[in-house]
Parts: structure tokens; C-alpha cells; sequence
């Protein structure tokens, strides 16, 4: 989708390549104690079981592998806030991608271990400033690396979700990527001034068209937590249902942001 024009936020390379491999790190510890039985179990991603999310992990990263076999584009056609309007084209691939992925690999753990080897093998030998060809456009190392962390973020909340008494603990670098990315996807869908969405640590964005306020209290606030942010922005949690469970504070007329998410369908 076109985008507005606003000045690009910045992410520091090493945090976030720390991030992505903390974060994986998380999963691959939660995946390791799954019985076959917990692997059969039904996640709120369509038709796919636990097995199925967990091959889609994998392949999240093995993403980059397979951009970086590809030559690199001559030059950066995208940002990274373009990212989450690219993924919705891609989803009937994605599934046959990740069901087939899944029947190739009947040890989730082993599987996983191999890509985080060869990640980070991969990381150590390309600069981050290679441009890879993504679902979105041209886009160097680096940033696309961001983009990994919604993709681990939200998939660790999947996996959490779907096996009762499973814990998959959030790595904080990689929950303020993934929240930060999120909300200047928002700040892009609807430009403005009017509204404030505050995502509190991480992410302050302006949005909305209308009156834009300068100085005090915005007349149009939105605040809530990363994680129900981040549900909220990939379709995991619908607007009204945050609002009447409390986890989601709006206040004025065009505080309403219901018909502006999901970002990521």
C-alpha cells in the first residue's frame, strides 16, 4: 500500500540481532519439552496444529537464508514500515510452505537448532547493510531483521496460546521492535496529528487525521501494553473485545481505532 512520508525511526543493529536470537532462543526452549501429543494440539492460526506454528518459527528465519541465496537487489525500494501491509499477499504460500515444512521435519527441536546455526552463521558473515528481496521490496540485512521480531513476538504469544501451562517469555529488545515497528505501521496506515496512540515503554506515535494538538493533553488519546498492542496490530485480539476486557484505555471522538486494525491480516 502507498505509504505517508514521515521521518524513519532507527534500530540499533546489535540489539537487534540480539533480540531475534534471544527471542528464538525462548521458542526453541519452549519447543523442546512438547510431547507429540501437545505438537497435535489446534492454535488459533486456522487449521494449523502446534506442530505446524512451530515449523512456521523455523521458517520465519530460515527467510533470511533464503533471501540472502538470491542476488542482492541494486537498491532499497522500501522501508522497514512497509513490511506488515506485504505479508497478507503472501499467506496461501506461506501455508503450503509451512504444512510441507512441517511433514519434512518430524523433530521440531533438531529442526530448530539446525536454523539457529545456520543464523547465526549467517549473521556473522554478511554485513548489515546487504539488501535482501522481501515480500515487501528491497530492504538491507538489518532491517529485515526487525521485521523477525514481530514474527517471533507474535508467534511466541501463538504458541503460549495454544499449549495450556506453556510459558514462551518475551525477550524485551525483541517485544520493543516488534511494538515499535507496529505502531509506525499504524502512524503510516492513517497519517494525522489528532490522535496519540502511546504503547508505554516503548512506542508514542501520532495518527489520524483531524486537529492537531501542540502543547498538553491530546484531546484523542489511545494507550495500552506491547503485547496486547502487538495482538491487537496482527489480528490476535479484536478492538472491541480489548476495549470491553479493559486492556485497551480510549479516550475521544476519534480515538476509536477499530477500522484501522488489524495491520496485519
Amino acid at each position: 500500500m502507498p505509504t505517508a512520508r514521515r521521518r524513519a525511526r532507527s534500530y540499533d543493529p546489535a540489539r537487534t540481532r540480539a533480540a531475534v536470537l534471544a527471542q528464538f532462543g525462548h521458542v526453541r526452549q519452549a519447543v523442546r519439552g512438547l510431547s507429540a501429543e501437545q505438537l497435535a494440539l489446534p492454535t488459533r492460526l486456522g487449521e494449523w496444529t502446534v506442530r505446524d506454528l512451530v515449523a512456521h518459527v523455523g521458517m520465519a528465519l530460515t527467510a533470511v537464508h533464503r533471501a540472502l541465496d538470491l542476488p542482492a537487489p541494486p537498491k532499497q525500494d522500501v522501508r522497514v514500515v512497509d513490511w506488515p501491509f506485504a505479508t497478507a499477499a503472501d499467506s496461501a504460500a506461506i501455508d503450503a510452505f509451512t504444512r510441507n515444512l512441517a511433514a519434512a521435519h518430524p523433530d521440531p527441536d533438531a529442526h530448530l537448532a539446525g536454523v539457529e546455526e545456520d543464523l547465526r552463521a549467517l549473521l556473522a558473515a554478511h554485513p548489515g547493510g546487504r539488501l535482501l528481496r522481501t515480500s515487501a521490496g528491497a530492504l538491507p540485512l538489518d532491517d529485515y531483521l526487525v521485521t523477525r521480531t514481530v514474527e517471533l513476538v507474535v508467534h511466541a504469544d501463538d504458541l503460549a496460546a495454544a499449549v495450556p501451562g506453556l510459558e514462551v517469555p518475551h525477550d524485551r529488545q525483541a517485544l520493543a521492535a516488534a511494538t515499535r515497528l507496529l505502531a509506525d505501521a499504524l502512524a503510516v496506515k492513517a497519517p494525522g496529528g489528532s490522535t496519540e496512540v502511546r504503547v508505554p515503554p516503548y512506542a508514542v506515535v501520532q495518527c489520524v487525521q483531524g486537529p492537531r494538538h501542540t502543547r498538553g493533553t491530546p484531546p484523542n488519546v489511545v494507550e495500552t501494553d506491547p503485547l496486547t498492542w502487538v495482538r491487537l496490530a496482527t489480528g490476535r485480539v479484536t478492538w472491541k473485545d480489548a476495549v470491553a476486557a479493559a486492556k485497551v484505555s480510549a479516550s475521544g471522538e476519534r480515538a476509536d481505532l477499530g477500522d484501522l486494525l488489524p495491520l496485519m491480516a
